[in-house]
C-alpha cells in the first residue's frame, strides 16, 4: 500500500518517521467486538461543509485515511439525505486494499448500509445500481419503497414509524456486519449518539475557517454528554490534524 501524502504521530508517541498505510491501518485497527466508529472532516472553526459539500474540507491526507477506514469495516453506515447530497458512488476499493481484506478473512468490500424513514433512494443511484455487494436499507414499516429498490438493495424495517438505530445495528451484526462506519450525515449522527451507539470517533480538523453558516458535524435533539477519551493525535503536512476518541474499555490498536 501506498505511503501517500506525509502523516505523523504527535500522541501519545511522536513517530520518528512518516507513517506509512501499514502502520497507519494498525493505529485505526479493527475492534475485537461488534463497533460503531464514526469519522468526519471540519473546519477549525466548526463548519461540516465549504459551499455546501464535505469535500471542500477534505484533502489528500484525510481521504487516505477516509479510504484506510473503508477498508477497515464490515458495514459503511450513511444517511438517505448524505448518499443523495454527496452523490455517492459504489464502494469500491483498490486491489490492494481488497488483498488486504482477503488476507484477513474479510469479505472482498464493505456492504453499504443507508438509513431513510422516507425511502426517497433512486435505485438507479451507482451506490445501489453498481454496487459490488447487494446494499442494506434501514428503514421503518410505514415507508413504501420507490419501484424497483427492493430489486437492488436488502430492505431491513425496524421501527413502526422510525427507524430504530438500535434494533438496526442488532440486525446488521447478526448479518456478520459487526465493525460499521458512519459518514454521517450531522442527523444521523445525533441519532446514534442519542441512543448512546456510538463507540469511536475519528475527526479530521482541517486547517480552514469556513464562516458562518454551516452546520456542526452532529444535529438533532439534545441528549446527554458523553465522555469520550482521545486515543490519538496525527499531523499531516497540509496543516490537518487527524484525531481519534473511543470509548473506555475499547482496546488501543497496535502502536
Amino acid at each position: 500500500m501506498s505511503a501517500g501524502s506525509p502523516i505523523s504521530r504527535l500522541w501519545p508517541a511522536p513517530s520518528p518517521t512518516p507513517l506509512d498505510d501499514t502502520e497507519l491501518t494498525a493505529l485505526y485497527g479493527r475492534a475485537v467486538g461488534p463497533h460503531l466508529r464514526v469519522n468526519f472532516v471540519t473546519s477549525v472553526d466548526g463548519a461540516v461543509t465549504v459551499d455546501g459539500y464535505s469535500a471542500g474540507l477534505s484533502g489528500e491526507p484525510d481521504k487516505r485515511v477516509f479510504g484506510l477506514l473503508r477498508m477497515l469495516c464490515d458495514g459503511l453506515l450513511v444517511a438517505a439525505g448524505t448518499l443523495r447530497h454527496e452523490g455517492y458512488n459504489a464502494v469500491r476499493l483498490s486491489g490492494p486494499r481488497r488483498a488486504w481484506r482477503r488476507a484477513q478473512g474479510l469479505a472482498e468490500y464493505p456492504t453499504l448500509v443507508v438509513v431513510s424513514g422516507s425511502l426517497a433512494l433512486d435505485p438507479a443511484q451507482a451506490a445501489f445500481a453498481d454496487a459490488p455487494v447487494r446494499p442494506v436499507v434501514l428503514t421503518h414499516a410505514a415507508a413504501e419503497a420507490p419501484p424497483g429498490l427492493t430489486e437492488v438493495a436488502d430492505l431491513v424495517r425496524c421501527g413502526t414509524d422510525r427507524v430504530d438505530l438500535a434494533a438496526g445495528l442488532a440486525e446488521l451484526r447478526r448479518r456478520g456486519l459487526g465493525q460499521l462506519l458512519c459518514e454521517g450525515g450531522p442527523h444521523l449522527f445525533g441519532a446514534l449518539t442519542a441512543a448512546d451507539l456510538v463507540d469511536e470517533v475519528c475527526l479530521t480538523v482541517a486547517p480552514l475557517l469556513a464562516g458562518a453558516g454551516p452546520g456542526r458535524i452532529t444535529a438533532g435533539d439534545p441528549g446527554p454528554h458523553r465522555e469520550l477519551p482521545l486515543r490519538h493525535v496525527l499531523a499531516a503536512a497540509d496543516g490537518s490534524l487527524m484525531l481519534r476518541y473511543a470509548r473506555d474499555g475499547v482496546p488501543a490498536p497496535a502502536a
